[in-house]
């Protein structure tokens, strides 16, 4: 059975934040967490164009209650969970959790429900009816029942930022987990 490698450890935050379980974001990964382009080529540009994604679950499930929240569903509502790894260099760099309402990939959208390896975040931004919603941010915690061996060694903890976007007047979820072997010297720079 499938397990999410991370869950979050209580509300998800705006931004400037003066401590969030008693920490702040390390310096150097702050202006990922808040950069409000595509982080899809954000990494391809730091990672030279090595960069791939690598589908962890991907299937019809009810959303987590503070996911559904953010969406305002209904309790029983289901949702196409999509969970991936964004690696540069081979390494495990974002893990993204996406949430994306059934009613929301119906008609012209309905091509999101087989996007295979490609990034969502890649087809987001290249759409010109696409808006998105505050960043908001949060530490996330290993889930001990996930045993992927990519994720092995990674630190217990990990930050997170997430986002409603819009396409049209149709809403989905994207979470996106700072893994530990993600290092960056540099800011975004696409």
């Amino acid at each position: 059975m499938y397990h999410s490698p991370f869950e979050p450890i209580g509300d998800w935050h705006p931004h400037p934040l003066d401590t969030l379980h008693g920490q702040t974001p390390p310096e150097a990964l702050l202006p990922w967490l808040l950069h409000p382009g595509s982080l899809t080529a954000a990494l391809k540009h730091h990672s030279n164009g090595e960069f791939s994604v690598q589908i962890l679950n991907q299937g019809w499930q009810q959303p987590r209650l503070e996911e559904r929240r953010a969406l305002n569903l209904r309790d029983k509502s289901l949702a196409l969970v999509r969970e991936v790894l964004l690696c540069g260099h081979g390494q495990p760099w974002v893990y993204a959790r996406s949430i994306l309402p059934e009613r929301s990939l119906a008609g012209k959208l309905r091509h999101l429900r087989s996007l295979d390896n490609r990034p969502l975040g890649e087809l987001l931004f290249s759409r010109a009816d696409m808006k998105r919603g505050p960043i908001v941010l949060n530490r996330l915690a290993r889930n001990p029942n996930c045993q992927l061996e990519q994720l092995a060694g990674m630190e217990p903890r990990a930050w997170g930022r997430r986002s409603t976007f819009w396409l049209g007047d149709k809403p989905l979820l994207v979470a996106e987990t700072f893994l530990s072997s993600f290092n960056p010297h540099s800011p975004p720079s696409a």
